[in-house]
């Protein structure tokens, strides 16, 4: 994982250099120093909170002092920064060149996460068998004693696959009365913790109400485990932060129990009021340590290292959404509790949902894309069999236990990504008066089938440099639904009960200044990214992608959105009670996963609009009518509302193209003219030197083979000053690399 780690820290700081600039100016907002920065919305690549920017004087080249900054704050096209409080007071708006850095943090913590991984063993990492460990000590609610020996598993033995036991455990008594038994049996394994050390996993598909669980089976250990110490953590904070809440929520937990450990650069505004008084950060890590329990993102868990606690000072981790960290980032809490023989560990997610971001195309294609939770869940071990495990949900229940009661989703919704992802286990237990308020709505060309795939045949764009795509057609079509279902007077939608999923960064703009200039500012635009874990009662999704000639090249070259099964799970799966597709059927007809959604709305009479393509999956034999009057008129509006949509928002972005062709034309002819006289220059020293070659060697390959010697050797000469100059550069990434010295 080390050099997959450095991989990935390299393409960082290259993807980060692409925002410097030369010659700026910084203007002055409130405590900070606001930049403008080209493609910041694009996130192309992102610059996140935390992340160091060098200025200096444009006028003093070498000599010139350097002040650092960090990133306070990252708005839509400016972020904000604060140097020290000397420069603030004496900027007068001059001119600096700037120099972005990425914060290493967290990568720095994953490696030491890396280092640290050998103390955990085998039973962690690679467990190949189970070792069964009598339960610890509890507390019943009844008053304080202790499980008697005759109900446990003394000692460690060996555990067959598939053996039931025979432990005789009282009723655990639960704090939340409304779980399911898939959730209470989750609740019961981990309070008994025989697996320990080696992961029991919580598989949560979504809307099945993980993230209660394992807050229940947090609180259970909590109260009824007094020597117990927890460390929970997540990946992000807004997950971290959703813990505490539910922590909080439950009135067993105090500001005296519970610590949220928060990154210095976290602004709290951001904190849930809540969760406000839980918080603290470095410069508080002994009382931290002192709490009996500790939530936290992965990376932060990582200051615990700095009091170097004794082992088994933490007795549990769990960690939610495991499947979206990276195995290093997830190994940093775990090693704050695995390097004990009695710590547990509690994984929860889904590895049929989207995991880690990367940059590094070749840290993805050598293993760092999959998370600790899909590695496990993928051994023989944590394999699944119907046969052995028939009455646990197919899985080992010591090991694995696999919510499927779905509490978000209409069973029109919840069918098809059910049979695709997860055996067709999912139960659909939603509240009918809350899933089925869009049944019968005027626009559904199904009435009793809330679920949309509005078919488009528009065209796909890109403006200027930007490697973002968007679609004028498909994002007007966006916003007409949305001004239907705002409008809709039988059911009453808050702008935080719709959202609005597009794959590219342009698309999510040009929607944005559709739907800020209609009052509608506040509904959600954004990636399958932004929206995992979260749930809408209407989701509309807009592929984009039109062009049907590109489509093989997206595939092949995994572009995103269509090539991706985990992005089409989640993307699908985020709607309760209606989901609206706007895309072209042909494109999305050519990806087997999206295909069967097609024909899933085709089959259903769920599907409107253009065209539809020749289908060779399981309703091909279906026949299709052909589009209507009224839709081809439709069409032609569409077309002239296409080309409107993009005169209005694109006008003033082709006048910048138009003076940047013009310059550069202008520097063309200037280059041109500069290689004219080089290349008059190297006729008259090529002549030079046949004449003088020719006078000193009668021999026929006398000439070329000075001139082939001469091309290598500056050949060679160039490549090692590049060489030279990288590992000056960045030395350390060389030697860590295995590369040693030039």
């Amino acid at each position: 994982f080390s050099a997959l780690l450095h991989l990935e820290e390299i393409q960082e700081e290259i993807d980060i250099c692409q925002y410097d600039m030369e010659r700026v100016v910084l203007r002055p907002y409130n405590d900070f120093l606001s930049l403008e920065v080209p493609g910041l919305s694009e996130g192309r690549p992102s610059v996140l909170v935390g992340d160091r920017v060098i200025v200096s004087d444009p006028g003093m080249l070498s000599r010139s002092p350097q002040y650092e900054g960090y990133v306070h704050e990252v708005l839509r096209e400016e972020v904000l920064l604060k140097f020290h409080s000397e420069f603030h007071a004496n900027y007068a708006n001059e001119l600096y060149n700037i120099r972005f850095t990425f914060n290493r943090t967290m990568l720095r913590r994953c490696h030491q996460a890396v280092e640290f991984a050998a103390k955990l063993g085998e039973q962690v990492l690679f467990p190949c068998s189970l070792q069964l460990k009598p339960p610890p000590r509890t507390v019943p609610s009844g008053g304080p004693s202790v499980v008697s020996p005759s109900s446990t598993q003394q000692g460690i033995r060996k555990c067959p696959l598939g053996r039931k036991q025979k432990t005789k455990t009282a009723a655990v008594k639960l704090f939340n009365e409304k779980l399911n038994d898939r959730q209470r049996a989750a609740v019961n394994r981990i309070l008994k913790a025989q697996c320990r050390p080696t992961p029991y996993i919580l598989f949560g598909p979504p809307g099945t109400g993980k993230t209660v669980t394992l807050v229940e089976a947090m609180l259970q250990v909590f109260v009824k485990i007094p020597h117990c110490r927890i460390v929970a953590c997540a990946p992000s904070n807004s997950a971290a932060d959703l813990i505490a809440e539910r922590l909080h929520q439950s009135g067993l937990i105090s500001t005296a129990d519970m610590a949220r450990l928060n990154a210095y650069q976290r602004s709290m505004e951001a904190v849930p009021q809540a969760v406000l008084p839980y918080c603290m950060n470095a410069d508080d890590l002994r009382s931290v340590a002192q709490r009996r329990i500790v939530v936290s993102t992965c990376s932060s868990a990582g200051n615990l290292y700095a009091l170097a606690l004794r082992p088994g000072h933490f007795t549990h981790v769990f960690i939610d959404e495991a499947g979206q960290a990276t195995e290093p980032e997830c190994l940093i809490p775990i090693g704050l509790v695995a390097c004990h023989t009695s710590g547990q560990v509690v994984l929860a997610g889904d590895p049929f949902q989207l995991g880690p971001v990367l940059q590094s195309n070749h840290a993805k294609h050598f293993g760092l894309c999959m998370s600790f939770l899909e590695r496990l869940i993928q051994r023989p071990l944590y394999d699944r069999d119907e046969v052995k495990f028939k009455g646990h949900g197919a899985y080992d229940p010591l090991l694995v236990t696999k919510l499927v009661e779905n509490y978000r989703s209409h069973p029109v919704l919840l069918s098809l990504p059910s049979q695709m992802f997860y055996h067709s286990e999912l139960k659909a237990s939603s509240d009918p008066a809350l899933v089925e308020c869009f049944c019968g709505w005027s626009l559904l060309p199904s009435p009793q089938f809330p679920l949309i795939f509005h078919g488009v045949r528009g065209v796909d764009l890109r403006e200027g440099n930007s490697p973002s795509w968007f679609n004028p057609m498909e994002a007007l079509q966006v916003v007409r639904y949305l001004q239907a279902v705002m409008s809709n007077t039988q059911h009453l939608m808050s702008w935080d009960d719709v959202g609005v999923i597009t794959p590219y960064r342009k698309q999510v703009e040009k929607i944005r200044v559709l739907i800020d200039g209609l009052g509608m500012e506040k509904v959600k635009v954004g990636s399958v990214e932004e929206f995992q874990g979260q749930e809408r009662k209407v989701m509309i999704i807009s592929t984009v992608r039109s062009n049907e000639q590109l489509v093989d090249g997206d595939v092949r070259h995994n572009l995103g959105f269509l090539s991706n099964p985990k992005r089409f799970n989640v993307s699908v799966m985020r709607a309760m009670s209606l989901l609206i597709i706007i895309a072209n059927p042909h494109v999305l007809a050519q990806d087997a996963n999206w295909c069967q959604l097609l024909e899933y709305c085709v089959h259903n009479e769920a599907y409107t609009g253009a065209d539809l393509p020749l289908l060779t999956h399981s309703y091909k034999d279906l026949d299709y009518d052909a589009p209507s009057v009224e839709m081809n008129a439709c069409q032609e509006q569409m077309l002239q509302a296409d080309s409107l949509l993009y005169a209005c928002v694109a006008t003033k972005e082709k006048e910048e193209v138009l003076v940047e062709e013009k310059e550069e034309v202008v520097e063309e002819q200037e280059e041109e003219k500069e290689e004219v006289v080089e290349e008059q220059e190297e006729d008259e020293f090529i002549d030079d030197m046949n004449t003088s070659c020719e006078e000193e060697e009668k021999d026929e390959g006398g000439f070329d083979y000075f001139i082939v010697e001469h091309t290598e050797h500056t050949e060679h000469d160039n490549y090692t000053n590049e060489i030279v100059e990288m590992n000056n550069q960045s030395g350390d990434y060389m030697r860590l690399l295995g590369m040693g010295s030039i």
